[in-house]
Protein backbone atom coordinates (compact mmCIF):
# COMPACT_ATOMS: atom_id res chain seq x y z
CA UNK A 1 0.00 0.00 0.00
CA UNK A 2 2.97 2.49 1.10
CA UNK A 3 4.69 2.24 -2.81
CA UNK A 4 1.25 2.47 -4.54
CA UNK A 5 0.32 5.73 -2.05
CA UNK A 6 4.23 7.08 -3.00
CA UNK A 7 3.43 6.50 -6.89
CA UNK A 8 0.19 7.94 -6.73
CA UNK A 9 2.12 11.60 -5.21
CA UNK A 10 4.81 11.17 -7.59
CA UNK A 11 1.89 11.01 -10.14
CA UNK A 12 0.16 14.11 -8.98
CA UNK A 13 4.01 15.93 -8.44
CA UNK A 14 4.53 14.98 -11.82
CA UNK A 15 1.11 15.56 -13.96
CA UNK A 16 -1.18 17.83 -11.94
CA UNK A 17 -4.21 18.13 -12.97
CA UNK A 18 -6.00 21.37 -13.73
CA UNK A 19 -8.14 23.25 -10.69
CA UNK A 20 -11.38 23.40 -11.46
CA UNK A 21 -11.44 27.07 -11.05
CA UNK A 22 -8.99 27.50 -13.89
CA UNK A 23 -11.48 25.63 -15.96
CA UNK A 24 -14.00 27.68 -15.20
CA UNK A 25 -12.87 30.83 -16.61
CA UNK A 26 -12.54 28.93 -19.60
CA UNK A 27 -15.48 26.82 -19.98
CA UNK A 28 -18.83 25.95 -17.82
CA UNK A 29 -17.64 22.86 -16.58
CA UNK A 30 -21.12 21.64 -16.35
CA UNK A 31 -21.31 21.56 -19.96
CA UNK A 32 -19.92 19.35 -22.58
CA UNK A 33 -19.08 19.25 -26.02
CA UNK A 34 -22.31 19.42 -27.85
CA UNK A 35 -22.27 17.09 -30.97
CA UNK A 36 -23.50 18.76 -34.46
CA UNK A 37 -23.18 15.08 -36.70
CA UNK A 38 -21.04 12.02 -37.46
CA UNK A 39 -21.90 11.77 -40.94
CA UNK A 40 -18.26 11.63 -41.71
CA UNK A 41 -15.38 9.58 -42.30
CA UNK A 42 -12.58 11.86 -40.54
CA UNK A 43 -12.78 15.11 -39.91
CA UNK A 44 -10.00 17.76 -40.10
CA UNK A 45 -8.59 21.52 -40.91
CA UNK A 46 -11.00 23.73 -39.36
CA UNK A 47 -11.15 27.15 -40.04
CA UNK A 48 -13.62 30.25 -39.56
CA UNK A 49 -13.59 33.60 -42.14
CA UNK A 50 -14.82 36.78 -41.37
CA UNK A 51 -18.36 36.15 -40.41
CA UNK A 52 -17.36 33.42 -38.04
CA UNK A 53 -18.57 30.59 -40.18
CA UNK A 54 -16.34 27.61 -39.59
CA UNK A 55 -15.34 25.40 -42.81
CA UNK A 56 -13.74 21.82 -42.06
CA UNK A 57 -11.95 18.56 -44.68
CA UNK A 58 -13.23 15.29 -44.90
CA UNK A 59 -10.18 14.50 -46.34
CA UNK A 60 -11.51 10.49 -46.73
CA UNK A 61 -14.42 12.09 -48.68
CA UNK A 62 -12.49 14.60 -50.18
CA UNK A 63 -14.54 17.24 -49.54
CA UNK A 64 -14.95 20.98 -47.35
CA UNK A 65 -17.93 21.28 -45.61
CA UNK A 66 -19.35 24.96 -44.10
CA UNK A 67 -20.94 24.89 -40.89
CA UNK A 68 -22.54 28.89 -40.85
CA UNK A 69 -23.00 31.07 -37.82
CA UNK A 70 -26.65 29.52 -37.62
CA UNK A 71 -26.28 26.00 -37.30
CA UNK A 72 -26.20 24.51 -41.02
CA UNK A 73 -24.41 22.56 -42.85
CA UNK A 74 -23.62 22.86 -46.26
CA UNK A 75 -20.70 21.19 -48.35
CA UNK A 76 -18.88 24.30 -49.84
CA UNK A 77 -16.38 21.99 -52.15
CA UNK A 78 -16.42 18.76 -53.66
CA UNK A 79 -13.04 17.15 -55.17
CA UNK A 80 -11.35 19.51 -52.64
CA UNK A 81 -7.69 18.23 -53.83
CA UNK A 82 -7.68 15.98 -50.62
CA UNK A 83 -7.68 18.81 -47.92
CA UNK A 84 -6.63 18.60 -44.56
CA UNK A 85 -5.31 21.63 -42.89
CA UNK A 86 -7.24 25.21 -43.90
CA UNK A 87 -6.87 28.97 -42.86
CA UNK A 88 -8.59 32.43 -44.36
CA UNK A 89 -6.22 35.36 -44.92
CA UNK A 90 -7.06 38.48 -44.94
CA UNK A 91 -9.07 38.37 -48.40
CA UNK A 92 -11.60 35.75 -47.65
CA UNK A 93 -9.93 33.08 -49.45
CA UNK A 94 -9.45 29.95 -48.07
CA UNK A 95 -5.91 28.90 -47.99
CA UNK A 96 -5.96 24.70 -47.93
CA UNK A 97 -3.45 21.73 -47.39
CA UNK A 98 -4.47 20.14 -50.67
CA UNK A 99 -3.13 16.42 -50.03
CA UNK A 100 -3.75 14.81 -53.06
CA UNK A 101 -0.49 16.37 -55.19
CA UNK A 102 1.15 17.61 -52.12
CA UNK A 103 0.30 21.16 -52.91
CA UNK A 104 -1.14 24.15 -51.61
CA UNK A 105 -4.24 25.85 -52.90
CA UNK A 106 -5.80 29.47 -52.59
CA UNK A 107 -9.83 29.06 -52.66
CA UNK A 108 -11.48 31.98 -53.54
CA UNK A 109 -15.50 32.48 -51.99
CA UNK A 110 -16.59 31.31 -55.16
CA UNK A 111 -14.56 28.32 -54.84
CA UNK A 112 -12.46 29.17 -58.01
CA UNK A 113 -8.42 27.51 -57.16
CA UNK A 114 -5.37 28.64 -57.67
CA UNK A 115 -2.27 26.56 -56.94
CA UNK A 116 0.65 28.63 -54.69
CA UNK A 117 3.02 25.46 -54.63
CA UNK A 118 3.62 22.10 -55.07
CA UNK A 119 7.02 21.64 -54.37
CA UNK A 120 10.39 22.53 -52.99
CA UNK A 121 13.57 22.18 -55.02
CA UNK A 122 12.29 20.78 -57.39
CA UNK A 123 11.05 17.81 -55.61
CA UNK A 124 7.64 17.23 -54.09
CA UNK A 125 6.87 18.13 -50.73
CA UNK A 126 5.89 15.14 -48.17
CA UNK A 127 2.21 16.75 -47.87
CA UNK A 128 1.20 19.92 -46.31
CA UNK A 129 -0.75 19.21 -43.29
CA UNK A 130 -1.76 22.09 -41.10
CA UNK A 131 -0.76 26.00 -42.32
CA UNK A 132 -1.00 29.38 -40.30
CA UNK A 133 -1.73 32.83 -42.40
CA UNK A 134 0.61 35.47 -40.62
CA UNK A 135 -0.66 39.08 -40.36
CA UNK A 136 1.45 39.81 -43.35
CA UNK A 137 0.17 37.05 -45.47
CA UNK A 138 2.72 34.83 -45.38
CA UNK A 139 2.08 31.24 -45.33
CA UNK A 140 3.48 28.90 -42.38
CA UNK A 141 2.85 25.17 -43.19
CA UNK A 142 4.29 22.00 -41.85
CA UNK A 143 4.84 19.07 -44.38
CA UNK A 144 5.10 15.71 -42.50
CA UNK A 145 5.08 12.30 -44.16
CA UNK A 146 1.63 10.60 -43.96
CA UNK A 147 1.68 7.74 -46.95
CA UNK A 148 -1.88 7.72 -48.49
CA UNK A 149 -3.78 5.26 -50.47
CA UNK A 150 -4.27 7.94 -53.01
CA UNK A 151 -0.46 8.55 -53.79
CA UNK A 152 1.79 6.43 -56.50
CA UNK A 153 4.64 7.05 -54.75
CA UNK A 154 5.74 5.37 -51.44
CA UNK A 155 8.16 7.12 -49.63
CA UNK A 156 9.80 10.79 -49.90
CA UNK A 157 11.36 12.95 -52.02
CA UNK A 158 12.59 15.45 -49.23
CA UNK A 159 15.54 14.92 -47.02
CA UNK A 160 13.23 15.15 -44.04
CA UNK A 161 10.02 16.46 -42.73
CA UNK A 162 10.02 20.38 -41.83
CA UNK A 163 8.46 23.25 -41.15
CA UNK A 164 8.18 25.76 -44.36
CA UNK A 165 7.25 29.53 -45.26
CA UNK A 166 5.45 30.92 -48.41
CA UNK A 167 6.25 34.53 -47.94
CA UNK A 168 3.62 36.48 -49.70
CA UNK A 169 3.46 37.21 -53.44
CA UNK A 170 6.49 34.04 -53.63
CA UNK A 171 6.10 30.99 -55.82
CA UNK A 172 8.72 29.26 -53.85
CA UNK A 173 8.99 28.40 -50.44
CA UNK A 174 11.69 29.11 -47.50
CA UNK A 175 12.95 26.00 -45.06
CA UNK A 176 12.33 27.28 -41.75
CA UNK A 177 13.42 23.92 -39.47
CA UNK A 178 13.27 19.98 -39.01
CA UNK A 179 11.30 17.99 -36.90
CA UNK A 180 10.58 14.47 -36.47
CA UNK A 181 7.06 14.81 -37.68
CA UNK A 182 5.77 18.23 -37.27
CA UNK A 183 1.63 18.63 -37.30
CA UNK A 184 -0.12 21.95 -35.76
CA UNK A 185 0.95 25.05 -36.53
CA UNK A 186 -0.37 28.21 -35.72
CA UNK A 187 1.14 31.89 -34.61
CA UNK A 188 0.01 34.81 -32.38
CA UNK A 189 -2.08 37.68 -33.46
CA UNK A 190 1.00 39.94 -33.31
CA UNK A 191 2.74 37.45 -35.49
CA UNK A 192 5.78 37.39 -33.49
CA UNK A 193 5.77 33.60 -32.15
CA UNK A 194 5.09 30.22 -34.15
CA UNK A 195 3.84 27.39 -32.22
CA UNK A 196 4.50 23.70 -33.20
CA UNK A 197 2.95 20.60 -32.64
CA UNK A 198 6.35 17.84 -33.17
CA UNK A 199 3.41 14.75 -32.86
CA UNK A 200 6.00 12.37 -33.83
CA UNK A 201 8.31 13.59 -30.53
CA UNK A 202 5.25 14.09 -28.40
CA UNK A 203 6.50 18.21 -28.32
CA UNK A 204 5.49 21.42 -28.74
CA UNK A 205 7.65 24.46 -29.53
CA UNK A 206 7.72 27.41 -29.82
CA UNK A 207 9.41 29.79 -32.00
CA UNK A 208 10.21 33.51 -32.07
CA UNK A 209 9.59 34.95 -35.74
CA UNK A 210 12.46 37.64 -35.81
CA UNK A 211 11.29 39.17 -39.40
CA UNK A 212 8.95 37.44 -42.39
CA UNK A 213 10.50 34.00 -42.93
CA UNK A 214 13.07 33.80 -40.50
CA UNK A 215 12.53 32.29 -37.24
CA UNK A 216 14.90 32.20 -34.05
CA UNK A 217 15.45 29.55 -31.79
CA UNK A 218 13.07 26.90 -30.93
CA UNK A 219 12.09 26.41 -26.90
CA UNK A 220 10.10 23.93 -25.61
CA UNK A 221 6.96 24.91 -24.61
CA UNK A 222 5.45 21.39 -23.85
CA UNK A 223 6.23 18.32 -23.06
CA UNK A 224 3.02 16.72 -25.29
CA UNK A 225 2.42 15.98 -28.58
CA UNK A 226 -1.03 17.11 -30.75
CA UNK A 227 -2.25 17.32 -33.85
CA UNK A 228 -3.71 20.54 -34.54
CA UNK A 229 -3.42 23.52 -32.39
CA UNK A 230 -5.35 26.70 -32.09
CA UNK A 231 -4.90 30.15 -29.20
CA UNK A 232 -7.65 32.16 -27.71
CA UNK A 233 -7.29 35.96 -26.51
CA UNK A 234 -5.65 35.23 -23.39
CA UNK A 235 -2.65 33.11 -25.01
CA UNK A 236 -3.50 29.67 -23.91
CA UNK A 237 -2.95 27.16 -26.63
CA UNK A 238 -5.51 24.12 -27.43
CA UNK A 239 -3.81 20.85 -28.08
CA UNK A 240 -5.86 18.25 -30.07
CA UNK A 241 -5.45 14.43 -29.66
CA UNK A 242 -6.68 12.58 -26.84
CA UNK A 243 -9.68 15.81 -26.22
CA UNK A 244 -8.01 18.91 -26.20
CA UNK A 245 -5.52 20.40 -23.40
CA UNK A 246 -5.35 23.90 -22.89
CA UNK A 247 -2.03 25.36 -21.70
CA UNK A 248 -1.83 28.83 -20.26
CA UNK A 249 1.22 31.30 -21.79
CA UNK A 250 3.85 29.49 -19.15
CA UNK A 251 3.67 26.24 -20.47
CA UNK A 252 1.16 24.97 -17.46
CA UNK A 253 -1.68 22.80 -18.53
CA UNK A 254 -4.70 24.80 -16.96
CA UNK A 255 -7.27 22.29 -18.36
CA UNK A 256 -8.48 19.42 -20.25
CA UNK A 257 -11.86 18.71 -22.52
CA UNK A 258 -13.13 15.40 -22.80
CA UNK A 259 -14.06 14.50 -26.53
CA UNK A 260 -16.04 11.13 -26.91
CA UNK A 261 -14.46 10.01 -29.68
CA UNK A 262 -11.32 7.69 -30.76
CA UNK A 263 -9.20 11.20 -31.76
CA UNK A 264 -9.39 14.75 -31.45
CA UNK A 265 -7.94 16.15 -34.64
CA UNK A 266 -8.16 19.54 -34.59
CA UNK A 267 -9.91 22.74 -33.70
CA UNK A 268 -10.94 26.65 -33.93
CA UNK A 269 -12.77 29.37 -32.26
CA UNK A 270 -15.87 30.68 -34.54
CA UNK A 271 -19.11 32.15 -34.57
CA UNK A 272 -20.35 35.37 -34.69
CA UNK A 273 -18.59 36.19 -31.36
CA UNK A 274 -15.54 33.30 -31.87
CA UNK A 275 -16.80 31.98 -28.56
CA UNK A 276 -17.58 28.69 -29.97
CA UNK A 277 -14.44 26.31 -29.95
CA UNK A 278 -15.47 23.92 -33.06
CA UNK A 279 -13.89 20.40 -32.59
CA UNK A 280 -13.02 18.22 -35.29
CA UNK A 281 -12.99 14.54 -34.13
CA UNK A 282 -12.88 11.18 -36.12
CA UNK A 283 -16.35 11.14 -37.83
CA UNK A 284 -17.98 13.97 -36.04
CA UNK A 285 -17.98 17.45 -35.42
CA UNK A 286 -18.63 19.05 -31.98
CA UNK A 287 -19.05 22.96 -30.55
CA UNK A 288 -18.35 23.97 -26.47
CA UNK A 289 -19.43 27.16 -25.93
CA UNK A 290 -15.91 28.92 -24.15
CA UNK A 291 -15.97 32.13 -21.78
CA UNK A 292 -13.53 33.12 -24.26
CA UNK A 293 -12.49 33.99 -27.70
CA UNK A 294 -10.23 33.03 -30.34
CA UNK A 295 -7.70 35.07 -31.58
CA UNK A 296 -8.18 33.84 -35.54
Amino acid sequence: MRVLFTCAIIGLILFPSASPAQQKTLFNTDEKPRLISRQFSFTEGPSVDAAGNIFFTDQPNNRIWKYDTLGKLSVFMENAGRANGTYFDKKGNLIACADEHNQLWRITPKGKIKILLNNYSGRLVNGPNDLWVSPHGDIYFTDPYYQRDYWSRTKSEQSGQMIFVLLKGNREALFLDSLVKPNGIVGSPDGKTLFVADIGAGKIYKYPILKPGRLGAKELFYEQGADGITLDERGNLYLAGNGITVIDPNGKKIAHIDIPEPWTANLCFGGKNRDELFITASNAIYVLKMNVKGVE
